[in-house]
């Protein structure tokens, strides 16, 4: 082993003179002759570093209104075939209940193709249409067929990109959106995500495209407005239920209730 005597030699030597500590001549004798010095990142831990800040399934585990309120001000984050990433502040959201809700496309408790992702383990994605062109996202919880619909986000990073997709989405060229235009609205934040039928049944805590991180300042109940859900008018009393939540002054919100705020402050 006459090379790591010499190197041996030559650390008795340096903490002798400097004082260098020994880890540096101990990672010179675990290199390998003629390779590359230089330390290397396990992929392992890069990728279980990424995955331990991601909401994980504990977090979508809890009933429908708990996880539509616990969703505001957490975020959102889409990454695009090209690389570049979107990240959107969830500002409001409505909770259908499942079976018993006249508004829930599982009323009843009926489990049909299109509605599936709604019976799955909370975390999952339910996408659907509307209109024929549109699409809108949901997020399972706990209870039979119950889901949470993210109605509109506040963009964070990404915003040229959402830009493009809005303006591949909208038939007639229209001026510059806004950034508060960008997704208010529950299609409009498909839009900008570049979401569609494709995301149906995804699992948040496992897709590689879309997953949500916890949000750094997240609001208190004071904060939060409680309402009526929107387009459910022909719901009898469902329609009257406050189960939409936003925040409270939040400019991205699609559609502000100036009463129940009105109320909140008295």
């Amino acid at each position: 082993m006459p090379r790591k005597r010499k190197l041996l030699a030559q650390l008795s030597a340096l903490q002798t003179t400097t004082g260098i500590p020994q880890i540096c001549a101990v990672e010179q004798l675990n290199t390998t002759p003629g390779a590359d010095p230089s330390p290397k990142s396990s992929k392992y831990f890069v990728i279980e570093k990424q995955k331990s800040t991601q909401l994980q399934e504990d977090f979508f585990n809890q009933p429908c209104v708990s996880l539509a309120k616990s969703f505001l001000g957490q975020i959102l984050v889409r990454k695009l075939p090209d690389g570049r990433e979107l990240w959107g502040r969830i500002v409001e959201t409505e909770a259908y209940l499942g079976g018993e809700d006249e508004a829930s496309h599982s009323k009843g408790g009926k489990q049909t193709q299109r509605n599936a992702a709604m019976f799955m383990k909370p975390g999952t994605l339910y996408v659907y249409q509307i209109y024929g062109i549109y699409f809108c996202m949901n997020v399972s919880s706990q209870g039979e067929g119950a889901a949470v619909l993210l109605r509109s986000l506040e963009p964070l990073q990404g915003l040229d990109a959402m830009r493009e997709l809005r303006g591949t989405s909208r038939k007639a060229p229209t001026r510059l959106l806004k950034d508060w235009q960008l997704c208010n609205g529950p299609s409009k934040l498909c839009q900008a995500f570049g979401i569609d039928k494709a995301f149906d049944q995804r699992d948040l805590t496992q897709d590689a495209a879309i997953w949500m991180v916890p949000g750094q300042d997240l609001p208190g109940e004071q904060d939060v407005v409680a309402t009526t859900r929107i387009g459910i008018g022909n719901r009898g009393e469902w329609a009257q239920k406050p189960l939409r939540f936003y925040l409270r002054g939040n400019r991205f919100v699609s559609v502000v209730d100036k009463k129940m705020e009105r109320e909140m402050a008295a």
